[in-house]
């Protein structure tokens, strides 16, 4: 009984194996022409990679030193725009997208920010995609400032308080005290308060805190008429 399983089992096997070699010997050639595909489309990315990504990265990176100098020392135009003898991020931009780093799309939107061009300061800081979350949580609210910009105070507060749920530190203060001033142009004194509370409870030791208490009074104020 036992032989019996066995040869059931080698018998299998071999018609296995035969299946499998006509297969191949009647499939060779688009196999074969399968896997020279795979090789190729493998040795083309790895050959992008090290000889197109890799150089334009660096150059990119290289470009980035300028323009970051000019923005730490306020000169938002110049670090936007450049001089024609270096770039701005918005070139670097247009001629790297993010080779030069996630952060540029951050830096434009900040100088179009100062520069009060606020639609296109939506536009760069809408293109941050990166994963620091204080880095995220400042693009937030750096949107929500671009739309009080605008007097969209609806949306202002949509961004701020965004900000506030990423960035759960001392800087989520800043974007709740940001929040509460956006609901009371907008007439919602309630929710106002309630960002203001947010701060007096929940972030003591934050700047904000230290003068949270004339904003509240101030919504009472309102909510009592």
């Amino acid at each position: 009984m036992a032989k019996e399983v066995t040869n059931e089992k080698n018998t299998a096997v071999a018609e296995a194996v035969s299946k499998t070699e006509i297969f191949f010997s009647s499939n060779r050639k688009a196999i074969l022409i399968s896997i020279a595909v795979v090789i190729i489309a493998c040795a083309g990315i790895f050959l992008y990679h090290k000889y197109g990504y890799q150089p334009a990265r660096q150059e990119a990176l290289g470009q980035m030193f300028p323009a970051e100098a000019n923005f730490r020392n306020g000169e938002y135009e110049l670090a936007l725009n450049g001089d024609g003898n270096v770039l701005g991020f918005a070139q670097i931009i247009d001629e790297y997208g993010s080779k030069a780093g996630k952060a540029v799309y951050l830096y434009a939107g900040i100088c179009e920010l100062n520069l009060s061009n606020w639609n296109e300061a939506i536009d760069y800081l809408s293109s941050y995609h990166g994963k620091d979350k204080i880095l995220k949580a400042r693009a937030q609210a750096c949107i929500g400032d671009a739309y009080t910009g605008l007097n969209d105070y609806a949306q202002a507060v949509r961004h701020f308080e965004k900000a506030a749920s990423i960035a759960d530190n001392a800087f989520a203060a800043t974007y709740l005290l940001k929040a509460g001033v956006a609901y009371e142009a907008l007439g919602d004194y309630a929710k106002a308060m309630a960002a203001y509370e947010t701060i007096k409870n929940d972030y003591p030791m934050a700047m904000e805190a230290m003068e949270i208490d004339k904003y509240i009074s101030r919504a009472e104020t309102y909510l009592d008429k």
